[in-house]
């Protein structure tokens, strides 16, 4: 039964990805912490990360959620599709939300997220980048500003330390939500939810997707050919997204070459997914 009118009774599963940043990854715990509903999980996907990253989720559980758990793999270069796989496995939410380990939610994230849980689609939020400048500050400081006001973001942007603040304002949009229902462009998996059963129909992100990019886009192309629609979480889910260096993106050519494949083919469930890792276990 739904919760005041949302299709989401109860709990909710947010996928955490993380490698080797243990103070963003607390900031972002700590954000967790806050939620206004608390009624989620969170499931850290750790990248391969150094044996501290495992040692600070330790020190959070009890305090995030309902449940915390930590899901880890050998550090093999960027392999963000697998790992979210392996946490999905150990998902107990009917809805799951992706979340970058360098991304802050404010206190009604997970509440908007619920509201616009709708059957039949995902939600593509949205992010304000923080500059290197400002996120140096917040981290060295752990400063709380996934709590802080409108007002205190607009001297920010003055000063340069955030690129946007559209992304932070809250506006219903109603049926505008779905004026981008078929188009996969510009989905990002820091900010992404779907239906558990969903994303297990489509056999969840493909692993042959190996280095950085794509891996998100080529999940989005299958859900929409699946039947899945996209529904915007703009103006309702904003992120902080903590600024990082750039990834080495040697790999994007043939990931590139790999999504467009998929573009031009049928394919709904993926090459290398969840059921491919059941089968290994």
């Amino acid at each position: 039964m739904a919760r005041n009118g949302c299709p989401v009774a109860e709990l909710i599963s947010i996928v955490v990805t993380t490698y080797n940043r243990d103070d963003a990854l607390a900031a972002v715990l700590r954000a967790l912490a806050g939620q206004t509903d608390p009624d989620f999980e969170v499931i850290v996907a750790d990248d391969g990360s150094r044996p501290s990253a495992a040692l600070l989720v330790e020190t959070w559980k009890g305090r995030v959620g309902q449940r915390l758990e930590h899901v880890w793999h050998e550090d093999r270069g960027f392999r963000a599709a697998e790992i979210r796989n392996r946490a999905v496995l150990l998902a107990r939410g009917a809805y799951v939300i992706f979340l970058d380990g360098d991304c802050l939610a404010r206190p009604d994230f997970v509440a908007r997220h619920r509201a616009l849980a709708q059957r039949g689609h995902f939600v593509a939020g949205n992010r304000v980048l923080l500059s290197d400048a400002m996120t140096k500050k917040v981290l060295a400081g752990q400063l709380p500003v996934e709590r802080w006001p409108l007002s205190r973001w607009l001297g920010a942007r003055l000063t340069g330390g955030v690129n946007r603040l559209a992304a932070l304002l809250t506006l219903p949009l109603g049926p505008m939500r779905l004026w981008r229902k078929d188009r996969w462009q510009g989905v990002r998996s820091c900010n992404l939810a779907m239906w558990r059963d969903d994303l297990i129909r489509v056999d969840g992100f493909d692993a042959d997707y190996q280095g950085w990019g794509r891996e998100d886009s080529d999940l989005v192309v299958r859900l929409l050919r699946s039947g899945v629609a996209r529904k915007d979480g703009n103006f309702a889910t904003g992120v902080l997204h903590l600024h990082h260096k750039e990834f080495d993106r040697a790999a994007l050519p043939d990931n590139d070459t790999r999504l467009n494949a998929v573009i031009g083919a049928d394919a709904i469930r993926a090459r290398r997914g969840l059921s491919a890792l059941k089968a290994e276990a």
